[in-house]
């Protein structure tokens, strides 16, 4: 006997979706995709990314340490362990993004969560700059956010990067030109993300000589991406399993 109920098709989650979209636009650029453990450790979490056991930067990272405690295994608090992983045992020229689940051992509130997925990216070549950076950016949200956008930077300063910036791009609801945008709240631009240099100690770390070869790395948060684009307001909605916002997609 051929049911007539309806088949009750399933919806593609949001952040899967719009990992997807980062990925092929990337893709179109140039950049494959690297993948590396969530259980890390100690090692390529922190050492070799510029932050020793004594430096004060550990201090911007609240870690989940995994038992048993002496082996110094934790779950990584961000994607860069992979790009290290990666130029331990690839050879420059290099172009890769690593998207990923991270962790951090924080309250969780509307911005905040213990969990939550990055897209970095690394770009290693012999005449690099942060030209080339706001170059790659700026052809990536206009694709993404699907509006001519704009990119500055702002000194900002992170180990494993020198110099270190911070990206706003330009406003894809308003351009600034409305005071009650959702988005922006007039202001025109939006924090999106940090980059920079790649450190030429990361560099030496890897064996690949900062003298000959220079990069450039940038992350942002997948949530943050998502929630500006689709409007949501609380990011623990993306991982609370309810129906009501997953089947608007």
């Amino acid at each position: 006997m051929v049911s007539n109920m309806q088949d009750n098709l399933g919806h593609k989650h949001p952040i899967s979706s719009v990992i997807r979209e980062m990925v092929d636009i990337f893709g179109e650029l140039g950049f494959a995709v690297a993948d590396g453990p969530e259980r890390e450790t100690e090692k390529y979490n922190f050492d070799m990314l510029n932050i020793p056991a004594d430096h004060p930067a550990r201090d911007m990272w609240d870690t989940f340490w995994t038992r048993p405690l002496e082996d110094r295994l934790l779950l990584r608090t961000h994607t860069s362990p992979v790009q290290a992983r990666y130029m331990e045992s690839n050879k420059p020229p290099l172009r890769i993004i690593v998207p990923g689940k991270v962790y951090r051992y924080e309250a969780t509130d509307a911005t905040h969560e213990a969990q939550f997925y990055q897209l970095e990216g690394l770009m290693v070549d012999r005449h690099v700059t942060l030209a080339n950076l706001k170059g790659v950016l700026k052809v990536f949200f206009t694709r993404l956010f699907k509006t001519e956008s704009n990119v500055r930077f702002r000194p900002s300063y992170f180990p494993f990067t020198e110099p270190s910036v911070e990206v706003d791009v330009s406003c894809f609801v308003c351009s600034g030109e409305k005071n009650d945008c959702r988005v922006c709240k007039g202001v025109g631009w939006i924090e999106i993300m940090g980059a920079g240099m790649v450190q030429p100690s990361v560099l030496n770390r890897v064996d690949i000589d900062p003298r000959e070869w220079k990069g450039f790395a940038f992350g942002m948060g997948i949530e943050r991406i998502a929630m500006l684009r689709f409007g949501v307001d609380d990011v623990r909605l993306f991982h609370s399993g309810d129906l009501r916002l997953v089947n608007q997609f």
